[in-house]
């Protein structure tokens, strides 16, 4: 017989003890072939070519030629689809390039997580419900934390720091996607689109009214000069000089 989902007492829902091997799939069903992995597959196809909005457990069933409630002997609610597929887009974290130290490692692992975040955008559009349960995200995790492992910090200020730097990439991820939907519906390049926004800045500011405006205005800030990804690295070396600070203030004696 198929167990509830908290039988086991891990709360984790039917679905998810499925990805992890806890239980077997339903017995029954209106088709041997349809799988947990097959009802995921289809919904990220969906998602990748047509956005979130298209995924919905009526379309993903339509996709697999199947009836919308076969689908909910496999995963229960959306949210729960939701979930799977998130795991199924960021995938098992790249092992190390062989890099040493906590900082590297941390850092090759931030721009890992930016990297799929960036070809996967759809992911970023699934809300947070909640701490990472699925096997692909504590892998992640897992790899996070074990970047920090022999430093000064403690366990809990790991997770902190996975938590901050994890935030980082979503949002950097989340603003690239949005700026890329708005240019899409624009229909103008990029480049465009920046040269639109200075002369609106230089139109609508002054010297008197708005100094840093102007100084910004004034500088290469807007000319390309900086590396692609300057502001992500600017803000990963910030977090990672705070842990570095800490450490050091920790491990002197």
């Amino acid at each position: 017989m198929v167990k509830e989902a908290d039988d086991d007492g891990t709360g984790l829902p039917a679905s998810l003890a499925m990805a992890w091997g806890l239980r077997e799939r339903p017995g029954k069903g209106p088709r041997p072939t349809l799988t947990l992995q097959r009802i995921v597959d289809a919904a990220v196809a969906l998602a990748a070519g047509e956005g979130m909005d298209a995924v919905s457990m009526g379309r993903v069933a339509k996709e697999l030629g199947v009836s919308t409630m076969s689908l909910y002997r496999y995963v229960t609610a959306k949210e729960e689809l939701y979930i799977l597929m998130a795991d199924a887009g960021v995938g098992t974290p790249p092992e190390p390039s062989g890099v040493s130290g906590w900082r590297e490692l941390l850092s090759e692992w931030a721009y890992a997580q930016r990297a799929v975040l960036m070809a996967n955008s759809w992911i970023v559009r699934i809300p947070l419900s909640g701490a990472p349960v699925s096997p692909n995200q504590l892998a992640w995790m897992e790899r996070g934390l074990a970047a920090m492992a022999g430093t000064a910090l403690r366990e809990g200020e790991k997770v902190s720091a996975i938590i901050l730097i994890g935030g980082l990439v979503r949002n950097e991820a989340t603003m690239v996607a949005d700026m890329i939907a708005a240019i899409v519906k624009s229909g103008v390049s990029p480049d465009q689109v920046l040269g639109q926004y200075v002369r609106t800045l230089r139109l609508m500011t002054a010297p008197d009214t708005h100094p840093a405006v102007t100084r910004l205005l004034e500088s290469d800030a807007f000319t390309g000069a900086d590396e692609p990804d300057f502001q992500f690295r600017f803000g990963l070396d910030r977090i990672l000089d705070g842990l570095a600070a800490l450490i050091s203030e920790r491990s002197t004696p």
